[in-house]
Parts: structure tokens; C-alpha cells; sequence
């Protein structure tokens, strides 16, 4: 019995570029997400290009990112932009929005949720400010 990977199960590349572009049309036109939109250069095509490089290899498939960048090390690389609970809600917002149009096994959908879910908190970098 041959397992797919995550990158083969929801269809290879061109369902992870189509992924990342509807994520970043999501991300250009939302007013919810005008505060992580505001942090990305006015041309999307470079964050467009290492995201889908990075969920390739994330996903199981060829390791695009690291073959032209190195290490991920997704912390370090965001640490230059404030990244609060809002923030990564923002981000999730439009990558929720962008997996509910893929075509997918629904456990494979949930799964990639949580997991997503997951690595944006980890990119939380900023305290929330709690009222007394």
C-alpha cells in the first residue's frame, strides 16, 4: 500500500500554487486583512513565490524553499514584523478562506488547518495586551 503525501493527496504543484494565489488574493482584497497586507512589499509576486516554495516542501513534496534559501527557520525570518494574535488571525482568515475553494478530502482539509493554525501561533512574536 503506497501512502501520499499531503502534496500528492490535494494534487501536486498546481493546487498548491493555486493555494498560495487565492491566500494572496484573499490577502490583497479583505479589509480584515489590511494589517498583514500592510507588512508585505506592494508587489505580492516575491511572498507569492517562497510561500508556495515553502507549503511544497512542507506538503511533502520537492523542498524548493530550502534548496534556494536554506533552513526555513520561519521565526527568525518573520522576526522583523510585528506579529501579534491579530495578526495571525489575519493570516489564517485568508488561508481558511483559500482551503475551503481547494478540492479536498475534508480530513486532509482539517488537518492542514490545524497544523497552519498551529504554525502561525508559533509566529507570534509580539504580547498581547490584556486588560486588568
Amino acid at each position: 500500500m503506497t501512502t501520499l503525501t499531503p502534496y500528492e493527496a490535494i494534487g501536486g504543484e498546481q493546487a498548491i500554487r493555486s493555494l498560495v494565489d487565492r491566500f494572496y488574493f484573499y490577502m490583497d482584497i479583505l479589509p480584515e486583512a489590511q494589517g498583514i497586507r500592510a507588512m508585505h512589499q506592494p508587489s505580492l509576486a516575491s511572498a507569492r513565490d517562497k510561500l508556495f516554495k515553502f507549503m511544497s516542501g512542507w506538503l511533502g513534496g520537492p523542498n524548493l524553499y530550502m534548496e534556494e534559501f536554506g533552513h526555513p527557520m520561519l521565526r527568525a525570518r518573520h522576526f522583523p514584523f510585528a506579529i501579534g494574535e491579530a495578526e495571525r488571525d489575519q493570516w489564517m482568515l485568508c488561508m481558511n478562506k483559500a482551503l475551503a475553494e481547494m478540492i479536498m478530502d475534508p480530513q486532509m482539509r482539517t488537518h492542514m488547518q490545524a497544523a497552519l493554525q498551529h504554525l502561525a501561533t508559533h509566529m507570534i512574536n509580539q504580547e498581547t495586551e490584556r486588560l486588568p
